[in-house]
């Protein structure tokens, strides 16, 4: 087995990459051997860019830059794994293309758990946002590992709600470990390195450019059983990421949107494929039967159950039943109910406190919690 600092080292050659990495690790049988080998043995190696080969002249600054980034990573408490360390994903290890080294931050025993990708638009609605927290929330309840990549929108969502359930995610970043980017996540980002775990296929320092998240896709499609879409437009990198699953054998999952949003259009478009429809957490682990060891102890209750145990009034439970998840003017649903403004109102509060409804803008409300209920 090739010392890491040979993994490392070759990943740092200028203008090699993880494809070049790959054939030169390939053809030599090793990274040790690739810096072993003469320069004339190197570029026998087809598909090389010169700027890597003349990258490779000087082995003794190629070790050198290898040693200082192992050195840096440890002083910022991350560390490299390579494809071959016991540590690196199994799931990730069988793709097409899988990185010859990671670097993490966190808790690297997450990266063999159970791993399910929740991805999505970054300029997302507020449906999206409630629905990727609260599908990560109940499935990280149930002891699966959320993945996503850290950006805006249904990401940064997903992340949260494993959070909140005090449960484990992975972040895939597309820069180096010591750049959080976006910004407006520095939080999240200093919540994961704690609870959870960053990953990412580039050295410290690396910005982050527009090619590298379509790569970064093939990470998180790579290392999860599944992918769940939630909210994305025809067009987008959570389709990428979707279509790396379709080509690993792993399953894809889509939730269904408002029919002329444009921002559920792929979604609706991965359905109209044979991706799996999700309305629950439920939906997602009945396909997990590869995934062993998720905790069996108690589930988080359903909306339904959330209304049996307020152990709510007739009335109220007659008013719950007449709020639908999309939106109503409060007046409506006053004529509808036959009850007072003031009762209405008092009602209303209880149900927004116990996280059963939401009142939006316009004096409107609408429905947020489980099955509609048995109306009465």
């Amino acid at each position: 087995m090739a010392d890491l600092l040979d993994w490392v080292s070759l990943s740092l050659v200028p203008g090699l990459g993880a494809a070049g990495m790959r054939r030169l690790v390939d053809f030599f049988d090793g990274p040790d051997r690739v810096l072993l080998a003469s320069a004339k043995e190197r570029s026998k190696v087809p598909g090389l860019r010169a700027e890597a080969l003349l990258g490779l002249s000087n082995v003794d600054e190629v070790r050198c830059r290898g040693e200082q980034e192992i050195e840096r990573l440890s002083g910022l408490g991350a560390q490299a794994i390579s494809l071959e360390d016991q540590s690196y994903p199994s799931l990730l290890r069988q793709i097409n293309g899988s990185p010859p080294v990671l670097y993490i931050r966190g808790r690297s025993e997450l990266l063999e758990s159970c791993c399910v990708a929740i991805v999505g638009s970054r300029a997302a609605t507020t449906y999206g946002h409630r629905i990727a927290f609260s599908l990560a929330r109940d499935l990280s309840a149930r002891g699966v590992t959320v993945v996503s990549g850290l950006a805006l929108g249904i990401d940064a969502c997903a992340h949260a709600g494993a959070l909140a359930a005090s449960g484990a995610t992975v972040a895939v970043l597309g820069c180096g470990l010591d750049v959080v980017y976006p910004q407006q996540n520095s939080g999240l980002y200093e919540q994961i390195q704690g609870a959870g775990v960053l990953v990412t296929e580039y050295p410290l320092g690396t910005r982050p450019e527009a090619f590298r998240f379509p790569a970064r896709n093939r990470i998180i499609a790579g290392m999860s059983y599944g992918v769940v879409v939630v909210e994305a437009a025809k067009k987008s990198g959570s389709l990428i990421t979707a279509e790396f699953a379709l080509d690993e054998g792993r399953d894809v999952f889509a939730v269904p949107g408002q029919v002329d949003s444009f921002k559920s259009a792929g979604a609706h478009w991965l359905l109209q494929q044979g991706a799996k429809l999700v309305l629950s957490a439920a939906d997602i682990l009945e396909e997990l039967h590869l995934c062993t060891g998720l905790q069996s102890g108690e589930k988080r209750g359903t909306g339904a159950e959330d209304e049996k145990n307020l152990a709510l009034e007739p009335e109220l439970l007659a008013l719950l039943g007449k709020i639908e998840p999309y939106s109503m003017k409060r007046d409506a649903l006053i004529a509808d109910s036959g009850l007072s403004p003031g009762r209405v109102a008092e009602f209303l509060l209880l149900l927004e406190l116990e996280g059963l409804v939401e009142m939006l803008p316009g004096d409107e409300v609408r429905r947020v919690g489980g099955e509609s209920a048995e109306r009465r």
